[in-house]
């Protein structure tokens, strides 16, 4: 697994989808991944922090918001031939509503695409915990960022041989993060309950970060 080096970006808005993407070198085609953050949870509504150690369903809002989400990909038009999803319920649950709206599309669990393990951070108001976080402190019983980010790593791996049909992971906000660093891209936006991002692999393996555009 290779990291790119730093880039700066930010995700403009395409209709409803953000868009995150990294220029492909000469002679590469476009490696695009739809991204869905997951729907709605009560520490979403509550602004808990809730890590990948901790499962814990949508509530009712959060399968609205999944329904709403393959309507969005229908009216734009985005092309999905497989759905990537974590086994947390949270995501799994996102991707099963996807995939029944969109029909027949399989769905795949890789386990490595889970969030950030949080340890005793789990279900503690987020500005409790905030300035911890941003300085990359690791909670107890958690998991250190870079560790996640290399998990993430490798659970992209698994995706990449299967760009070609097209696929869409669901996941959680941090998974989302966690590509922009291995892409060499600052995550600057706020990524919605049910919202849709796009990122240029490219391949991820081997990425040019030296033009990046929104």
């Amino acid at each position: 697994m290779v990291r790119a080096p730093r880039a700066t970006a930010s995700a403009a808005p395409l209709g409803a989808v953000k868009v995150c993407a990294i220029e492909c070198a000469p002679m590469s085609p476009s490696r695009p991944l739809v991204f869905v953050r997951h729907g709605a949870t009560h520490a979403n509504i509550a602004e808990l922090r809730c890590g990948g150690d901790l499962d814990v369903p949508l509530i009712e809002l959060g399968r609205r918001q999944a329904v709403e989400t393959a309507q969005r990909i229908r009216d734009l038009r985005l092309p999905i031939g497989l759905i990537f999803t974590s086994s947390l319920q949270r995501a799994h649950e996102t991707a099963t509503i996807i995939r029944d709206e969109l029909r027949g599309i399989e769905v795949a669990v890789e386990p490595a695409l889970a969030e950030r393990y949080l340890g005793t951070w789990n279900m503690r108001p987020i500005k409790e915990t905030q300035a911890a976080f941003e300085a990359g402190e690791t909670p107890l019983g958690g998991e250190s960022n870079a560790a996640f980010i290399e998990r993430v790593g490798r659970g992209l791996e698994k995706i990449v041989p299967r760009l070609e049909e097209q696929p869409l992971l669901v996941a959680s906000k941090g998974v989302a993060r966690a590509i922009c660093e291995l892409l060499g891209l600052e995550w600057r936006q706020i990524l919605s309950n049910g919202e849709i991002a796009r990122f240029d692999l490219a391949p991820f393996a081997s990425p040019r970060p030296d033009r990046v555009r929104t």
